[in-house]
């Protein structure tokens, strides 16, 4: 895998892109992927009482990437991708999909990798948050107060995971703060 890549999930916020990913992805499967240059990746893991099977396309076709793309809004961009992930509980299975969009190429089982990445580093950062902030508990709703309070708390959350002279979580590390004005300011200083 190269050492700078991106790899961005989809979302509706980004005009038309989904829609033209999730067609463009349609197109491929209805015809079989036949004179698409794309690779899939599967894998299984069974653990914790489940099974989850995920699927990987990633689709590298220069003419889908020209229609996904067509100003050269994103830099670098070589493919696009897929995750269907199936999820087997207690005899009931959930579905998701996911769509994607990558300067990776050729590779689905890199694909697979950086996506799988990118989601443990999403979970373990959300459950620190919500851990030492309670930030699933947050009302607020007002204006752009939920989303400036997101970047506060994610910056003294690393600010938090810095310090390094106290031993203790940074739930422990952000009491300790609000206690201690000369701690305060060692986490505010980067601990110098």
């Amino acid at each position: 895998m190269p050492l700078s890549y991106y790899v961005l999930a989809l979302k509706g916020n980004q005009g038309t892109l989904l829609e033209d990913v999730q067609s463009l992805i349609a197109y491929a499967q209805e015809v079989n992927f036949k004179d698409v240059a794309h690779d899939c990746h599967e894998t299984v893991e069974k653990g914790h009482g489940r099974i989850e099977t995920r699927r990987y396309w990633l689709i590298s076709e220069p003419e889908f990437i020209a229609y996904a793309n067509p100003q050269g809004s994103w830099a670098d961009l070589r493919s696009i991708g897929m995750v269907q992930s199936a999820r087997q509980v207690d005899g009931q299975t959930t579905y998701e999909t996911r769509y994607y969009i990558t300067s990776l190429v050729g590779s689905a089982e890199e694909f697979g990798k950086a996506v799988r990445g990118h989601w443990g580093i999403e979970n373990s950062v959300h459950w620190a948050l919500d851990i030492a902030f309670r930030e699933d508990e947050s009302r607020v709703r007002k204006g752009h107060a939920a989303q400036n309070l997101v970047i506060i708390r994610h910056i003294a959350l690393n600010l938090l995971q810095q310090e390094k002279t106290a031993k203790c979580g940074v739930k422990a590390k952000r009491l300790k703060a609000g206690w201690n004005e000369k701690y305060l300011l060692t986490v505010l200083s980067g601990g110098n």
